[in-house]
């Protein structure tokens, strides 16, 4: 065979196979179609999903007319026994943040009522001092659940917790297993119990409240129904198993800080 003749045949050879290869590839995209379509009409059900999951929000933000709508009688409410001339226009660093936060939580009515004490306390001029602009920010970072956890201490009376620690018996450490359990979700009737511990831990961070260390209360019976309720006994009779550890409950307590308790007089308690 001349190099001719087989240089031929490389090129014939080369130009089957590039063509061969072109054949192909539809085969490969017709494979690929199925699972395409699939992923498409996947992603079409969770974009539906999420429509219906967000469609309720398109009420619930409230335009400035709703809010005055809904808003201004709780308003004339607070302010009812205000004497006309001492109605005055809001500061408008307190007003303008409050109203804006009403838009997305004024459907939530432990928080709106919060921002109506809070207003109407800034449209009297005899206690307009008292609105502090901070409020309103302290206001957007709370749930309705914290929001009645203000209400309930500002009571007067114990807010007792108790933390069940493990401690090894020859003093090589220990650690919390339960940490600040209370009755607070019973008392306060909130609506989701487990979360209780989260929530004293931003009314903490937000300066409302304090859980001093080394400090509770010395009055007889104040620790008797917490020590004995079924999280607290279960941890105990756990850690006890172990030979090697024992159980410690060290007592604490709830205390109103400064702020929160102003906070609580503005915008809990109101003008009623």
């Amino acid at each position: 065979m001349s190099e001719e003749t087989g240089g031929e045949n490389k090129i014939k050879d080369t130009i089957d196979a590039v063509t061969g290869l072109v054949k192909a590839v539809p085969v490969y995209e017709d494979a690929l179609q199925p699972v395409a379509k699939q992923l498409g009409k996947s992603l079409e059900t969770v974009g539906r999903a999420v429509n219906v999951a967000l469609l309720p929000l398109k009420g619930l933000v409230w335009s400035f007319e709703e809010i005055e709508k809904f808003f201004t009688p709780k308003l004339i409410h607070n302010l009812k026994d205000v004497p006309l001339e001492d109605i005055v226009p809001p500061k408008l660093h307190v007003a303008g943040p409050a109203i804006e936060a009403l838009r997305f939580t004024g459907h939530e009515e432990s928080l709106s009522d919060m921002y109506a004490n809070l207003l109407a306390t800034a449209m009297d001029k005899n206690t307009a001092d008292g609105a502090h602009p901070a409020f309103v920010e302290i206001i957007r970072q709370l749930t309705p659940d914290e929001a009645k956890l203000i209400a309930y201490f500002m009571s007067s009376i114990a807010f007792p917790l108790v933390t069940v620690r493990s401690e090894s018996k020859t003093g090589g450490g220990g650690f919390d297993m339960q940490k600040n359990v209370s009755l607070f979700a019973r008392d306060a009737k909130l609506e989701v119990s487990r979360l209780v511990p989260t929530y004293l831990d931003n009314l903490s961070r937000l300066g409302l409240i304090s859980i001093p260390e080394s400090y509770s209360y010395t009055g007889p019976n104040v620790y008797d129904e917490l020590e004995n309720i079924d999280i607290v006994v279960m941890a105990k009779n756990f850690i006890e198993q172990n030979q090697e550890r024992t159980c410690n409950l060290v007592r604490g307590a709830v205390v109103l800080t400064n702020l929160g308790r102003q906070f609580g007089s503005v915008c809990v308690q109101g003008r009623d």
